[in-house]
């Protein structure tokens, strides 16, 4: 499942055979209450076909309409406003007293469209770089923590899924939780020694391990942008991987099963050399309460507990003080490239 970003992107990319201008939308600064981040983006074609979102949609209507009627301009980029007036915020469907800036990239180019693509789907991170004037795209390596920049010259995207999710166990539930969360643009890794399991796992763009749980934890180079589930329902295969897990700065660390078994895991995890504020760290049961039952359901309760972690102000601090080994780790291979 495409996250977002990926879908509008591979919009992008397949809408270059048509012979209609097209441009792609971001969303470079943001201010007081906005409906979407800054980094979001829309694809925009000429007839008014659109992919993804900046706004809740009363945006992308009135840029669709420029669209179509000629107004939006073909040979530079342009920046605008939206939301600077109470007025205009409620006409545009935003918070009072928010607003947004955008940029309204013309794509003529696919070349870094195609390079961008391809550098995802190796699941490595590449940075790009958009000076307005010229429209020049340079792409280069980037790293996890790096954001969407705006200096009012040119702009920078990181592209590339800047959450990891390891999974141990290949089951049912696994299967749905890869795909939710690749949708939430993580970059998924599923762990499981069991040959029977791994030959029936289908979910495209995830990476199947077969070593044993502690050696892949080990060898992940966990950051505090990762987080590592146990879901295999073997005791052996998911302590072992929590074992490591638990000494890492991964921002969200869960275990499946019931009270009672999980509280006989930390009973078990207590006879290794675990401390109990790491202990403490596990989530088990995995998820939030919601009375989850089936896989699905299951699934969604602990990508929303994800969220909930991630979102909390305690993580921005974790991210800051390993930005120094998260700058050296989740760089790709890609040589600086200059695109016009």
């Amino acid at each position: 499942m495409d996250s977002v970003d990926l879908s509008v992107l591979k919009s992008l990319y397949a809408w270059q055979t048509e012979a209609l201008p097209l441009w792609l939308v971001t969303v470079v600064e943001t201010f007081g209450s906005s409906p979407r981040p800054k980094g979001a983006m829309l694809a925009l074609r000429g007839d008014g076909l659109v992919v993804g979102s900046v706004s809740g949609g009363c945006i992308e209507a009135d840029l669709v309409s420029r669209a179509v009627q000629g107004q939006l301009k073909g040979d530079c980029c342009e920046v605008v406003m939206y939301g600077v007036t109470q007025e205009d915020a409620q006409n545009f469907g935003l918070p009072c007293g928010g607003s947004l800036r955008l940029v309204i990239e013309p794509v003529r180019n696919p070349d870094w469209v195609g390079r961008v693509l391809q550098s995802i789907q190796s699941h490595q991170l590449i940075r790009r770089t958009v000076h307005l004037e010229s429209m020049r795209v340079l792409l280069d390596n980037a790293s996890r923590i790096e954001t969407t920049t705006f200096d009012g010259e040119q702009m920078t995207m990181v592209h590339g899924p800047r959450w990891r999710l390891l999974i141990i166990g290949a089951g049912q539930t696994s299967g749905y939780l890869a795909r939710m969360a690749q949708a939430l643009d993580y970059q998924v890794t599923v762990c499981d020694p069991t040959q029977a399991l791994r030959q029936t796992w289908h979910v495209p763009d995830a990476i199947l391990m077969s070593e044993m749980p502690d050696e892949v934890v080990r060898a992940f180079e966990v950051d505090a942008c990762t987080a590592i589930v146990a879901l295999s329902h073997d005791p052996k295969l998911d302590d072992m991987a929590l074992l490591e897990a638990l000494k890492t700065p991964a921002f969200y660390i869960g275990a499946l099963g019931s009270q009672a078994n999980n509280m006989k895991r930390r009973a078990r995890l207590a006879l290794f050399d675990l401390t109990q504020k790491e202990i403490n760290r596990l989530h088990g049961p995995v998820g939030l309460p919601i009375g989850s039952r089936t896989p699905p359901e299951i699934a969604v309760s602990v990508l929303a507990h994800m969220i909930s972690i991630r979102n909390q102000s305690a993580i921005a601090s974790r991210v800051s003080r390993s930005k120094k080994s998260v700058l050296t780790r989740g760089r790709c291979d890609v040589a600086p490239v200059s695109v016009v």
